[in-house]
């Protein structure tokens, strides 16, 4: 696939970026040769393999989620600034204004 400069000048206006014309060029022939591997990667049989996550092995060494006993209400409020016995209570982060 060819990229043209308003191709990539598209892309640019997309991701805010503003580019000389110069840079434009450099970024246009280095955008090209990028989509033309994108496009070889595209063409490569992977007929019959399996779709992986990560080309090794790996597995997780976290551990395993267990429910455990939290706190209570009155202890998690215990000190907290202000509260109204059941939740914490906070400055407004937005006016009532949208």
């Amino acid at each position: 696939m060819e990229l043209s400069t308003d191709d990539v000048r598209k892309v640019a206006v997309l991701a805010r970026l503003e580019f000389s014309d110069e840079q434009l060029q450099a970024f246009t022939s280095e955008m090209g040769r990028i989509v033309t591997f994108v496009d070889q990667l595209g063409q490569v049989a992977t007929d019959g393999i399996e779709p992986m996550a990560h080309p090794l092995d790996i597995h997780s060494v976290t551990r395993v989620d267990e429910l455990r006993p939290g706190l209570t209400r009155e202890q998690a409020l215990q000190n907290a600034p202000q509260h109204n016995d059941e939740c914490f209570l906070v400055p407004p982060v937005m006016s009532g204004k949208h």
